[in-house]
Order: structure tokens, then C-alpha cells, then sequence
């Protein structure tokens, strides 16, 4: 299928490695320029030159902490007319809420809610001129099923959800369409430090802990980054246009419920 976006132009968040990377490698298979943010410089120049050398698409770089309101406006000037917008964030510390003070979580919410809404604020506009826009948050499945040692993920990433549901429907008409992706069990190293939390909570190998995790899922696997990838590319083509607002769940089935 083509998607309809080749020759367009994406910023992509905490594109150096993991889902981030998976969904910047998607784009560029599409013909899809790239700016890539991500903090670590040799990671994502080494991910920049990796996509250069196998699509003809634009590369460029903006490293550093897109949480930072100063990277951000350098990050917007270095891709001032996006078509896509992919915001991404590591998420934070794993624990119980008692250990966690106010700055913790106001540092939480910065990184997962009041980030990617300050880059959606910056593009917005100029997509509604153009009447042409896709913007992909990538979040967690957590949105739906909470996960209890991801309290401050579980809160922050609740609140964007709350303001992608209003602003996704007074856009569309537009053409500017914004979904969220919530990612289950991917294999990245956000999951493996969740694997190795979890096997010292229980007592037990990390390699039981992922026997027991993929048993437990339906698909009896974890996913790859280029099946994410693959549906990131396909939220940010032309074909979604009536679908926005959205919550697209990819974790193999483990959400028991229907809606």
C-alpha cells in the first residue's frame, strides 16, 4: 500500500533507538524526510547515518532534551513546516507512589504531557494552513490497563490523553489528524529495565521473568520495533483521515477488554 506520504516532512522524538527509531525507519521506507531528536548524540547520529544509507530521504539531527522548552524551539526551527509530528518520551522511574516526591512527578508530567503538547501547539497552525497534518503520540498501554509500578507514567500520560480526545475532534475537518500509539510489550530497553525490575521484585531470573511475561501474553512473544514502526508509518498516511482521536492499542492482545 502507499501511504500517500512520500516527500513530506516528519519530527520525530527519542528517534536514536526502540520505538522512536522503529517508526523514523517506517517513515523514511515511505520517502518521508526526517528530523530526529533523541539526547544522546553518538545514538542518534549512528541511527541518522543508518537510515541515510539505506532510503534517499533527508536526514538532519537536533540532539538533546526535547522536556526542555530551549531544545524544543531549536528543534521546531530546524523542521519549521512538518507534516508529521511523532512525540515520544522515555518514560519514568518505575516504583511505588510513596516513594516519589512532587518534583518527581512534576518532572513526569513535563516529559509525557506538557512536552508533547507544547510541540503539538508549535506545528499545529501551520499543518492547518497547509490542511494537511498527522500527529502520533506514542504512550503506553498503560493508558488502558494500568500498570501499578508505572504510577507516574500511568497519571501523566492519562492527561494527554484527556487533551488529545478534545483538540483531535475540533482539527479533523482540517485534515489534521492526531491518534495516540500505546505500546504493550516491545522489545526495547525500557522493557528490558522493566524485566529486570520486576524479576528482583519477584525472586526470580530475568530470563523466568521473560518466559513468564511472553506465556502470559496472547501472542506469546513480545513485538518488534518494526511491527510498531510499521503502524506508526500507517497513522501518519493519507488513509487516516477519518480516523482521529484514537487510542491504538499494539501489545499482542493482553487488554482483555472490548473497548
Amino acid at each position: 500500500m502507499d501511504l500517500g506520504i512520500g516527500g513530506k516532512w516528519a519530527i520525530v522524538c527519542a528517534a536514536s533507538k526502540g520505538l522512536g527509531k522503529g517508526s523514523a525507519v517506517a517513515l523514511a521506507r515511505e520517502g518521508v524526510n526526517l528530523v530526529l531528536n533523541a539526547r544522546g548524540v553518538e545514538a542518534l547520529e549512528a541511527t541518522a547515518a543508518e537510515i541515510r544509507g539505506a532510503y534517499p530521504v533527508q536526514v538532519h539531527t537536533l540532539a538533546g532534551d526535547v522536556s526542555e522548552a530551549p531544545v524544543r524551539a531549536r528543534l521546531v526551527a530546524a523542521c519549521p513546516a512538518p507534516d508529521i509530528l511523532v512525540n515520544n518520551a522515555g518514560g519514568p522511574p518505575r516504583g511505588d507512589f510513596r516513594e516519589f516526591n512532587p518534583e518527581d512527578w512534576q518532572k513526569a508530567v513535563n516529559a509525557n504531557m506538557i512536552t508533547p503538547i507544547e510541540l503539538i501547539k508549535a506545528v499545529l497552525d501551520g499543518m492547518l494552513a497547509r490542511r494537511f497534518g498527522r500527529i502520533v503520540n506514542i504512550t503506553s498501554a498503560s493508558v488502558k490497563h494500568p500498570i501499578p509500578e508505572l504510577c507516574l507514567s500511568n497519571g501523566a500520560r492519562a492527561g494527554l490523553t484527556g487533551f488529545v480526545a478534545g483538540l483531535s475532534r475540533q482539527v479533523a475537518r482540517h485534515n489534521v489528524i492526531i491518534n495516540n500509539l500505546l505500546p504493550g510489550p516491545f522489545n526495547t530497553d525500557r522493557l528490558r529495565a522493566g524485566i529486570r525490575f520486576n524479576a528482583r521484585a519477584a525472586g526470580r531470573s530475568e530470563a523466568e521473568q521473560v518466559e513468564q511475561m511472553q506465556a502470559r501474553n496472547p501472542a506469546g512473544r513480545f513485538g518488534s520495533v518494526e511491527e510498531f514502526g510499521a503502524v506508526c508509518a500507517f497513522l501518519c498516511s493519507q488513509h487516516v483521515g477519518f480516523m482521529t482521536g484514537q487510542q491504538v492499542l499494539l501489545d499482542g492482545g493482553a487488554y482483555p477488554g472490548t473497548t
